[in-house]
């Protein structure tokens, strides 16, 4: 089934396999894509479908170092290169949309961008940036009902450049710990007014952006990922988690929305998602379910025979194997990835890893 081709609402896609979103922190001149990420997406169009690495709505959301934006006219352009090339080898490549909110170093973001987030509590943990090396995360300011109309603003037009620039939707990153998760998360988001303090409330920015994005460019062209029960960026579990995400499915479907991604970050040391919980959100969205994290071919054949899922995300298997659903259909051994090359600004680590055929 991994190999056989899927068709539902506005995806027409090859095979089942989805390349999943990770940052690679390539786009090092202010913030576009460039030649060497088109190389990069185009060596690994042998994926039914492509979501593109995070890619910020607003210069306020250029967390990491080096990573894309999709809200100026050179960075549409930029994007439009790699969508031509992805669709010339026959998939479909959707652009994730990934403000970092508190998620960040102010060294990184452009001039006159600011830290923002649901409350003024710093996250944990550390931030590179190339100027001054690993650094605490810095202060975010809280977001006021303007701050907060702006990012919904911010995601409304970057969900329409997308189209300019060729894409075939949209995936809104509500994962990981970043923005949308900052609010999604009892752990992180303790406001007291309408935006917290229930599963109502923390689930209002989501839901307040999805449906600006929907009338903007289409439910059919808007995907959504989300991970319950990771703990990336400080989030984790809490006692309301699968009740807020639930919510969250059924409203998505009510919507019509394109798909539902679901991540596991078990993998990665977090708790596992239980599996009668994952069956609950696969019952909670009518469309397309991708579950991602940890699969490799046979366990991902297994989840399509038992209807666990329509499609599976791949993820660092794709950075070492531009050519991983050949690998795969050949069973053949897969190169293992370098990870002391996953977020340099160059070519190495990137697009010199060797196919099947040698190239």
């Amino acid at each position: 089934m991994l190999f056989d081709s899927y068709t539902a609402r506005s995806l027409k896609l090859k095979n089942r396999v989805v390349m999943s979103p990770m940052t690679r922190s390539r786009a090092v001149k202010s913030n576009t894509p460039n030649a060497l990420m088109v190389e990069y997406y185009s060596q690994r169009a042998g994926a039914g479908m492509i979501i593109t690495e995070g890619t910020s709505p607003s210069p306020n959301g250029l967390g990491y170092a080096r990573i894309p934006g999709i809200f100026n006219e050179d960075q549409i352009n930029g994007w439009k290169l790699i969508t031509d090339a992805v669709h010339a080898k026959g998939s479909k490549i959707i652009i994730q949309l990934m403000h970092t909110g508190r998620v960040t170093h102010i060294s990184n973001l452009p001039q006159g961008a600011e830290v923002v987030g649901p409350t003024s509590e710093v996250c944990p943990g550390e931030m590179y940036s190339d100027s001054l090396g690993m650094q605490p995360h810095s202060s975010p300011r809280e977001m006021t009902q303007a701050d907060i109309d702006q990012a919904v603003k911010e995601y409304t037009e970057a969900a329409k450049n997308a189209l300019a620039a060729g894409f075939d939707g949209v995936e809104i990153h509500a994962a990981n710990g970043y923005l949308i998760e900052q609010f999604l998360n009892a752990n992180v988001n303790t406001r007291t007014d309408s935006y917290g303090g229930s599963i109502e409330g923390r689930n209002k920015f989501a839901f307040q952006l999805i449906e600006s994005v929907v009338k903007a460019i289409g439910a059919e062209k808007t995907g959504i990922r989300i991970s319950p029960y990771g703990a990336f960026n400080n989030t984790g579990t809490f006692p309301e988690v699968e009740e807020q995400f639930l919510a969250l499915a059924h409203k998505v479907s009510e919507l019509g929305l394109l798909y539902l991604h679901v991540l596991d970050h078990s993998a990665m040391g977090a708790p596992a998602i239980p599996t009668e919980f994952k069956e609950k959100l696969r019952k909670a969205f009518n469309g397309p379910f991708i579950l991602a994290g940890g699969f490799d071919k046979d366990t991902a054949e297994s989840a399509l025979t038992h209807n666990s899922a329509d499609l599976i995300g791949f993820g660092r298997p794709f950075i070492s194997n531009p050519d991983l659903v050949e690998r795969m259909q050949s069973v053949h051994k897969l190169n293992e990835p370098d990870m002391s090359t996953f977020y340099t600004g160059d070519a190495k680590g990137y697009t010199d890893y060797p196919t099947m055929a040698g190239k």
